[in-house]
């Protein structure tokens, strides 16, 4: 599943980012296999995404959402 398609609330574990131009601004940001991630707000027309990180809030647009594979969590995380 990518991230931009992952609901608001749920919670999942990055396991690939694509080859893109944002790969390793997304890295950097932390954006690295292994983490959790949570889509917490939408702007009102769907775009950027925020999305909590580890222990800190990250802004991306969607393309850049798209390039991250995540798996999501058991429901039972997911609030």
């Amino acid at each position: 599943m990518r991230l931009s398609d992952l609901p608001l609330g749920n919670i999942a574990r990055i396991s690939s980012i694509e080859d893109s131009p944002y790969k390793e601004k997304l890295q950097e940001m932390g954006c690295i296999p292994g983490v959790l991630v949570k889509p917490i707000m939408k702007a009102p027309f769907g775009d950027p995404i925020a999305y909590e990180l580890e222990e800190y809030t990250l802004s991306m647009r969607r393309n850049e959402a798209y390039s991250i594979h995540v798996n999501p969590l058991d429901s039972l995380f997911n609030s």
